[in-house]
Protein backbone atom coordinates (compact mmCIF):
# COMPACT_ATOMS: atom_id res chain seq x y z
CA UNK A 1 0.00 0.00 0.00
CA UNK A 2 1.05 3.50 -1.00
CA UNK A 3 2.44 5.24 2.33
CA UNK A 4 0.04 8.16 2.06
CA UNK A 5 -3.15 5.41 1.49
CA UNK A 6 -1.66 3.87 4.42
CA UNK A 7 -1.55 6.72 6.36
CA UNK A 8 -4.88 8.07 5.39
CA UNK A 9 -6.28 4.51 6.30
CA UNK A 10 -4.55 4.38 9.54
CA UNK A 11 -5.44 7.90 10.49
CA UNK A 12 -9.23 7.16 9.11
CA UNK A 13 -9.89 3.73 11.27
CA UNK A 14 -8.97 6.06 14.42
CA UNK A 15 -11.25 9.26 14.48
CA UNK A 16 -13.74 7.24 13.02
CA UNK A 17 -16.74 9.60 12.58
CA UNK A 18 -14.69 12.03 14.26
CA UNK A 19 -12.10 13.36 16.92
CA UNK A 20 -14.85 14.29 19.86
CA UNK A 21 -12.42 16.21 21.86
CA UNK A 22 -11.94 18.52 18.23
CA UNK A 23 -15.50 19.31 19.02
CA UNK A 24 -14.81 21.36 21.73
CA UNK A 25 -13.04 24.60 22.89
CA UNK A 26 -10.61 26.78 20.79
CA UNK A 27 -7.52 25.30 19.09
CA UNK A 28 -4.02 26.68 20.04
CA UNK A 29 -0.55 26.18 18.46
CA UNK A 30 1.22 23.41 21.15
CA UNK A 31 4.55 21.64 20.55
CA UNK A 32 4.07 17.96 21.16
CA UNK A 33 7.72 15.68 21.60
CA UNK A 34 8.20 12.37 21.33
CA UNK A 35 10.36 10.97 23.90
CA UNK A 36 11.96 7.67 24.59
CA UNK A 37 10.88 5.77 27.52
CA UNK A 38 13.12 2.98 26.97
CA UNK A 39 16.81 2.19 24.54
CA UNK A 40 16.34 0.97 21.07
CA UNK A 41 17.14 1.67 17.17
CA UNK A 42 14.41 4.32 15.82
CA UNK A 43 12.24 3.28 12.63
CA UNK A 44 9.54 5.25 11.34
CA UNK A 45 10.72 8.51 10.20
CA UNK A 46 9.89 7.68 6.04
CA UNK A 47 6.59 7.40 7.25
CA UNK A 48 5.80 9.79 10.03
CA UNK A 49 7.34 12.53 7.74
CA UNK A 50 4.13 12.25 5.53
CA UNK A 51 1.96 13.22 8.23
CA UNK A 52 3.38 16.48 7.52
CA UNK A 53 2.73 16.52 3.66
CA UNK A 54 -1.35 15.19 4.72
CA UNK A 55 -1.83 17.60 7.88
CA UNK A 56 -1.08 20.81 8.76
CA UNK A 57 1.94 19.89 11.50
CA UNK A 58 5.31 20.46 10.94
CA UNK A 59 8.44 18.28 12.22
CA UNK A 60 11.66 19.03 13.56
CA UNK A 61 13.76 15.60 13.63
CA UNK A 62 16.52 14.70 16.69
CA UNK A 63 16.96 11.35 15.29
CA UNK A 64 16.86 9.08 12.07
CA UNK A 65 15.99 5.96 10.79
CA UNK A 66 18.50 3.08 12.01
CA UNK A 67 19.98 5.06 14.64
CA UNK A 68 19.90 3.83 18.73
CA UNK A 69 18.71 5.86 21.35
CA UNK A 70 18.68 5.99 24.81
CA UNK A 71 16.18 6.63 27.97
CA UNK A 72 14.97 9.90 28.39
CA UNK A 73 16.10 10.91 24.78
CA UNK A 74 13.74 13.23 22.77
CA UNK A 75 13.23 11.85 19.41
CA UNK A 76 11.06 14.25 17.44
CA UNK A 77 9.26 17.47 18.03
CA UNK A 78 5.26 18.11 16.08
CA UNK A 79 4.51 21.71 15.88
CA UNK A 80 1.04 22.76 14.49
CA UNK A 81 -2.55 23.19 16.11
CA UNK A 82 -3.58 21.18 19.62
CA UNK A 83 -6.86 19.58 18.02
CA UNK A 84 -4.74 18.20 14.91
CA UNK A 85 -1.68 16.56 16.79
CA UNK A 86 -4.24 14.93 19.29
CA UNK A 87 -6.03 13.33 16.44
CA UNK A 88 -2.91 12.08 15.09
CA UNK A 89 -1.10 11.43 18.01
CA UNK A 90 -2.05 7.27 18.78
CA UNK A 91 -1.48 6.90 15.05
CA UNK A 92 1.87 8.07 15.12
CA UNK A 93 3.05 6.36 18.09
CA UNK A 94 1.54 3.49 16.97
CA UNK A 95 3.97 3.51 13.74
CA UNK A 96 7.23 4.51 15.75
CA UNK A 97 6.33 2.13 18.27
CA UNK A 98 5.94 -1.03 15.62
CA UNK A 99 8.72 -0.21 13.17
CA UNK A 100 11.24 0.77 15.98
CA UNK A 101 10.65 -2.54 17.82
CA UNK A 102 11.60 -4.29 14.93
CA UNK A 103 14.07 -2.37 14.12
CA UNK A 104 15.43 -2.71 17.49
CA UNK A 105 15.47 -6.60 17.90
CA UNK A 106 16.34 -6.55 14.51
CA UNK A 107 19.55 -4.89 15.48
CA UNK A 108 20.48 -7.24 18.37
CA UNK A 109 20.15 -10.38 15.91
CA UNK A 110 22.91 -7.93 13.55
CA UNK A 111 25.08 -7.58 16.76
CA UNK A 112 25.07 -11.02 17.30
CA UNK A 113 26.49 -11.62 14.19
CA UNK A 114 29.20 -9.53 14.35
CA UNK A 115 32.60 -10.84 13.16
CA UNK A 116 30.94 -12.90 10.56
CA UNK A 117 30.34 -12.50 6.79
CA UNK A 118 26.53 -14.17 7.43
CA UNK A 119 24.05 -12.13 6.13
CA UNK A 120 20.73 -11.65 8.55
CA UNK A 121 17.55 -12.00 6.53
CA UNK A 122 13.63 -11.73 7.36
CA UNK A 123 10.81 -14.28 6.49
CA UNK A 124 7.64 -13.50 4.93
CA UNK A 125 5.75 -13.95 8.18
CA UNK A 126 4.46 -10.45 8.21
CA UNK A 127 0.85 -8.95 9.51
CA UNK A 128 -1.33 -8.84 6.59
CA UNK A 129 -0.90 -5.92 4.58
CA UNK A 130 1.56 -4.61 6.93
CA UNK A 131 4.82 -6.89 5.03
CA UNK A 132 6.00 -3.70 3.33
CA UNK A 133 6.05 -1.43 6.56
CA UNK A 134 7.56 -4.30 8.53
CA UNK A 135 10.61 -5.29 6.18
CA UNK A 136 11.63 -1.50 5.80
CA UNK A 137 11.46 -1.91 10.00
CA UNK A 138 13.60 -4.72 9.20
CA UNK A 139 16.74 -2.84 7.31
CA UNK A 140 16.49 0.20 9.36
CA UNK A 141 17.22 -2.47 12.39
CA UNK A 142 20.32 -3.54 9.45
CA UNK A 143 19.04 -6.43 8.72
CA UNK A 144 18.15 -7.80 4.75
CA UNK A 145 15.09 -8.53 2.90
CA UNK A 146 14.41 -12.05 1.69
CA UNK A 147 11.70 -12.58 -0.80
CA UNK A 148 9.47 -9.34 -0.23
CA UNK A 149 6.66 -12.08 -2.00
CA UNK A 150 6.06 -14.64 -4.50
CA UNK A 151 6.46 -13.21 -7.08
CA UNK A 152 10.87 -12.15 -7.21
CA UNK A 153 11.80 -15.97 -6.62
CA UNK A 154 11.00 -19.07 -7.54
CA UNK A 155 11.26 -21.19 -3.78
CA UNK A 156 9.89 -24.32 -3.29
CA UNK A 157 9.68 -25.62 -0.41
CA UNK A 158 8.20 -28.83 1.77
CA UNK A 159 5.01 -28.22 0.51
CA UNK A 160 5.01 -27.26 -2.99
CA UNK A 161 8.15 -30.10 -3.28
CA UNK A 162 5.16 -32.49 -2.12
CA UNK A 163 3.01 -31.92 -5.22
CA UNK A 164 5.93 -32.67 -7.67
CA UNK A 165 6.09 -35.72 -9.47
CA UNK A 166 9.46 -34.95 -11.07
CA UNK A 167 11.59 -32.38 -9.91
CA UNK A 168 14.24 -32.28 -12.35
CA UNK A 169 11.66 -32.00 -15.06
CA UNK A 170 9.93 -29.00 -13.08
CA UNK A 171 13.25 -27.09 -12.83
CA UNK A 172 14.02 -27.67 -16.35
CA UNK A 173 10.92 -25.98 -17.71
CA UNK A 174 10.50 -23.55 -15.04
CA UNK A 175 14.50 -22.02 -15.50
CA UNK A 176 13.35 -21.82 -19.45
CA UNK A 177 10.67 -19.39 -18.57
CA UNK A 178 11.39 -17.52 -15.36
CA UNK A 179 13.39 -14.24 -15.83
CA UNK A 180 17.18 -14.30 -16.48
CA UNK A 181 17.45 -12.93 -12.70
CA UNK A 182 15.36 -15.13 -10.67
CA UNK A 183 16.46 -17.16 -8.31
CA UNK A 184 15.55 -20.90 -7.45
CA UNK A 185 15.59 -21.60 -4.26
CA UNK A 186 14.94 -25.12 -2.55
CA UNK A 187 14.22 -26.15 1.07
CA UNK A 188 16.20 -28.97 2.24
CA UNK A 189 15.71 -30.82 5.50
CA UNK A 190 18.27 -33.24 4.98
CA UNK A 191 22.03 -33.69 3.23
CA UNK A 192 20.75 -36.19 1.28
CA UNK A 193 18.28 -33.28 -0.25
CA UNK A 194 20.58 -30.59 -0.37
CA UNK A 195 22.65 -31.93 -2.89
CA UNK A 196 19.94 -33.21 -4.52
CA UNK A 197 18.66 -29.46 -5.29
CA UNK A 198 22.09 -28.25 -6.19
CA UNK A 199 22.87 -31.02 -8.53
CA UNK A 200 19.29 -30.15 -9.77
CA UNK A 201 20.33 -26.35 -10.79
CA UNK A 202 19.32 -24.92 -7.39
CA UNK A 203 20.53 -21.09 -6.91
CA UNK A 204 19.85 -20.98 -3.21
CA UNK A 205 19.45 -24.35 -0.84
CA UNK A 206 17.71 -23.31 2.35
CA UNK A 207 18.79 -26.11 5.12
CA UNK A 208 15.44 -26.33 7.39
CA UNK A 209 16.24 -27.31 11.03
CA UNK A 210 19.35 -28.65 10.14
CA UNK A 211 21.57 -29.67 12.89
CA UNK A 212 24.95 -27.40 12.92
CA UNK A 213 26.60 -30.93 11.72
CA UNK A 214 25.01 -31.54 8.96
CA UNK A 215 24.85 -27.71 7.69
CA UNK A 216 28.41 -27.60 7.84
CA UNK A 217 28.56 -31.17 5.44
CA UNK A 218 26.05 -28.85 3.09
CA UNK A 219 28.30 -26.21 3.09
CA UNK A 220 31.88 -28.56 2.64
CA UNK A 221 29.49 -30.42 0.02
CA UNK A 222 28.95 -26.44 -1.95
CA UNK A 223 32.17 -25.81 -1.45
CA UNK A 224 33.70 -28.65 -3.09
CA UNK A 225 31.16 -29.25 -6.33
CA UNK A 226 28.93 -26.01 -6.66
CA UNK A 227 30.82 -22.91 -5.29
CA UNK A 228 28.24 -21.09 -7.01
CA UNK A 229 25.28 -21.90 -5.04
CA UNK A 230 24.19 -19.93 -1.68
CA UNK A 231 23.46 -21.64 1.36
CA UNK A 232 20.82 -20.48 3.80
CA UNK A 233 20.04 -21.70 7.24
CA UNK A 234 16.21 -21.24 8.49
CA UNK A 235 14.16 -22.23 11.04
CA UNK A 236 13.69 -22.21 14.94
CA UNK A 237 16.71 -19.77 14.63
CA UNK A 238 16.72 -17.59 17.85
CA UNK A 239 19.15 -14.68 19.27
CA UNK A 240 20.81 -17.08 21.72
CA UNK A 241 21.73 -19.15 18.78
CA UNK A 242 22.08 -17.47 15.66
CA UNK A 243 25.83 -17.04 16.40
CA UNK A 244 26.81 -20.63 16.79
CA UNK A 245 24.41 -21.39 13.26
CA UNK A 246 26.56 -19.07 11.38
CA UNK A 247 29.67 -21.03 12.41
CA UNK A 248 28.57 -23.99 10.01
CA UNK A 249 29.92 -21.13 6.79
CA UNK A 250 26.55 -20.77 5.63
CA UNK A 251 25.79 -17.58 3.57
CA UNK A 252 22.92 -16.32 5.27
CA UNK A 253 20.66 -16.88 8.28
CA UNK A 254 16.57 -16.07 7.61
CA UNK A 255 14.24 -15.96 10.83
CA UNK A 256 10.47 -14.44 11.05
CA UNK A 257 11.47 -13.47 14.98
CA UNK A 258 12.74 -10.33 13.81
CA UNK A 259 9.38 -9.65 13.21
CA UNK A 260 6.55 -11.75 14.93
CA UNK A 261 8.96 -11.86 18.32
CA UNK A 262 9.55 -7.91 18.01
CA UNK A 263 7.86 -6.35 22.00
CA UNK A 264 6.79 -3.16 21.47
CA UNK A 265 9.41 -0.85 23.08
CA UNK A 266 8.50 2.18 25.11
CA UNK A 267 7.60 5.56 23.19
CA UNK A 268 5.61 8.24 24.33
CA UNK A 269 3.97 11.61 23.30
CA UNK A 270 4.03 14.99 25.78
CA UNK A 271 3.28 18.31 24.90
CA UNK A 272 5.25 21.26 25.89
CA UNK A 273 3.40 23.47 28.47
Amino acid sequence: MHKESFIKATVAEDIGRGDLFSFFGKPKNVTAYIIAKSDGVFAGREYIDVFSKLYPVTMEWLTDDGKEFKIGEKLLFIRGENKTILALERSILNMVLHASSIATLTSKYVKALEGTNVKLLDTRKTRPMLRIFEKYAVRCGGGINHRMGLDDALMLKDTHLATIDDLENYIKVARKNIPFTTAIEIESETLEMAKKAMELGADIVMCDNMSIDEMREVVAFRNAKYSHVLVEASGNITLETIKNVATSGVDAISTGSLIHQANWIDLSMKIEV
